[in-house]
């Protein structure tokens, strides 16, 4: 598994965490990272960056997926769905510079391993729309 996968799957842990344990972004980070000692500085660090942009913009992250997600509030969508996206979104709005192709198909992927097969349908049409959106306001 790359590098880039390891963080992003790391970064949607951290977010399932805060979101099921309700739970403040630095109480999180403190309890996270405390049984994790081998995870290398790089995988860390884009974990965390992932994270930070989630949290930090959360409140806009999640009105892009709930206006995009059709007839789905955030809490009724299944907790790993719901922070897939969140990372997801956090990463085309953090890191414009990661295809959107690319940002798509990781999520995919991690769908694939911590979700249901009809959540990689459900989450692959939310996030091209968003990242359909977010090309068409940057031209």
């Amino acid at each position: 598994m790359g590098t880039r996968r390891k963080s992003r799957e790391l970064a949607l842990q951290m977010l399932f965490q805060a979101d099921m344990g309700k739970q403040q972004p630095e109480e999180v980070r403190n309890t996270f990272w405390r049984e994790r000692t081998d995870v290398g500085r790089e995988v860390q660090g884009f974990a965390e960056d992932l994270f930070r942009v989630a949290t930090d913009r959360s409140a806009d992250i999640d009105r892009l997926i709930e206006g995009h997600a059709e007839n789905w509030r955030m809490e009724r969508m299944a907790a790993v769905d719901r922070n897939i996206l969140r990372a997801s979104v956090a990463e085309l709005l953090g890191f414009p510079g990661t295809p959107r192709a690319v940002v798509i198909n990781e999520a995919l992927e991690i769908a694939r391993k911590f979700s249901g097969p009809e959540s990689v349908q459900f989450i692959n049409g939310v996030l091209d729309s968003i990242g359909r959106e977010l090309e068409q306001a940057k031209a």
